[in-house]
């Protein structure tokens, strides 16, 4: 019973990192799409260690955000959480 309630503990965490990677990515294609600093905006979501790569396409900015955590400590096994968002550049911004 508890393993069980262990991992669904370690489950729901795994996806409350997803969510906020998710939200981060997002947030950081919206930025770099307007010409923002990018970086600032998603780490405002993310734990420490968590990398943001944004680059443009000149029509399009991605950002691609990468966690790794543990869960419930460093018993449980190492998760990688990514995620990826694309945002149409603002018309006007120089690429």
């Amino acid at each position: 019973m508890v393993a069980v309630l262990a991992l669904g503990l370690w489950a729901v965490s795994a996806v409350g990192l997803k969510v906020r990677a998710i939200d981060a990515a997002n947030s950081a294609a919206i930025a770099a799409a307007r010409g923002e600093d990018a970086q600032a905006v998603a780490m405002a979501y993310l734990p420490d260690g968590a990398t943001v790569a944004v680059s443009d396409d000149g029509e399009i900015a991605r950002a691609v955000v990468t966690t790794a955590t543990r869960p419930l400590g460093p018993l449980t096994p190492a998760l990688t959480v990514t995620a990826t968002a694309v945002a149409p550049l603002e018309p006007g911004l120089d690429p």
